[in-house]
């Protein structure tokens, strides 16, 4: 019986199917460098080259920029809703619980102080209802920044 010989493994990396040979230089001055450097990091791109490459054969590309205030303004005004949402739930059984566990003069004097809770809570609301336009206002001024070609 033969026995079939293994290939000789010489070892290293395996070779490409396309290997890529050609290679280009690229001068800048200092001006054009710090130019391509903001657009590189805006980019997200870990590799130049990749972003090099990208760039010349008009591949598109978009640029976002995260700013962490307006994602954590974000959450807390979810969490916001989270809140207003239960109070809400709350308000309802405290209603029914006036109405059934308390006399009509007593219900009437509690019912007026939970009414004056919620007018200063709605007032909030205008607040927040206020500060989330702004917030809007100035994310569609800022816009998402796009390199697109």
């Amino acid at each position: 019986m033969e026995q079939k010989k293994k290939p000789f493994n010489k070892g290293g990396r395996k070779p490409k199917l396309t290997p890529r040979t050609h290679r280009y230089s690229l001068n800048l001055d200092d001006v054009e460098n710090a130019k391509f450097l903001a657009f590189y990091n805006q980019s997200g791109y870990k590799v130049k080259a990749h972003f090099i490459k990208n760039c010349i054969f008009g591949k598109s590309f978009k640029v976002l920029r995260i700013d962490k205030s307006k994602v954590d303004y974000y959450i807390q005004l979810s969490q916001l809703f989270s809140q207003f949402r239960s109070i809400g739930i709350l308000y309802n059984q405290t209603v029914k619980e006036l109405h059934s566990n308390f006399t009509e003069k007593k219900a009437l004097g509690l019912l007026y102080k939970l009414e004056q809770y919620t007018v200063e809570l709605a007032k909030t609301n205008q607040q927040i209802i206020a500060f989330t336009k702004q917030f809007e206002a100035s994310y569609k001024e800022e816009g998402i920044i796009s390199a697109e070609k």
